[in-house]
């Protein structure tokens, strides 16, 4: 059964976080799974909306954040943002930018204290770690796979496929190890479930997490 926005408490609201390999079907995932319970899904908007503020002085940042605090939260500003059409690609080498990741980190934390969503990447299950009301997700799949689906919704070769999994992934481990301070992004310990979509498939897999969801209580 479809849970409603309106149908979840503000007061119980709970966040799906999501790392997953590049082609491994994560996001689509995290995108069914919000459709399905009425939610959000959040991922580059997250990153589009913090560099904005970042590049804001401080007078009007505090103009802007006392807003966002008398409105009840980041939501409004992330709905006004488009949406990723297609992969985001990471064919360049990680460079650390701190200040743009406090912005990141604040948005997401508002995020989990103002409404249930969900949350693709940014380190989010390790920003909100040891909160009660989040389910922290690893999807990942066979190379053979991941390649497959990357020349489908792509239209690029082979080669070209095989590259880009192998530098985006490399980047989002990266990413994940500065800013978690040397953990490592597959490591199992930091999630809930880790899911192998190329054996589970994407549609249940979002059955799977909705049953987790169920046993913790949330929906």
């Amino acid at each position: 059964m479809r849970i409603g926005r309106r149908e979840i408490a503000m007061d119980n609201n709970f966040v799906v976080t999501f790392a997953r390999g590049f082609g491994s079907g994560g996001k689509e995932i995290a995108s069914k799974l919000a459709h399905e319970l009425g939610i959000n899904c959040y991922e580059n908007r997250i990153l589009t909306l913090a560099s904005q503020l970042s590049g804001l002085d401080e007078e009007v940042f505090k103009a802007v954040d006392e807003k966002v605090r008398t409105n009840g939260g980041f939501s409004n500003f992330l709905r006004g943002l488009p949406k990723a059409r297609g992969y985001i690609t990471r064919n360049e080498k990680f460079v650390s930018d701190d200040t743009l990741f406090e912005y990141q980190k604040k948005i997401i934390e508002n995020l989990a204290d103002t409404e249930s969503c969900c949350i693709v990447g940014k380190c989010a299950d390790y920003i909100l770690r040891g909160r009660t009301n989040v389910v922290s997700i690893y999807v990942e799949a066979p190379r053979s796979f991941c390649v497959e689906r990357t020349i489908e919704h792509m239209g690029v070769t082979e080669e070209v496929a095989a590259a880009t999994i192998k530098n985006t992934d490399k980047f989002r481990a990266d990413y994940y190890e500065y800013y978690t301070h040397g953990n490592y992004w597959t490591n199992p310990v930091n999630y809930d479930m880790t899911i192998n979509s190329a054996r589970v498939g994407i549609d249940d897999s979002v059955k799977l997490i909705k049953e987790y969801l169920k046993i913790k209580g949330f929906i």
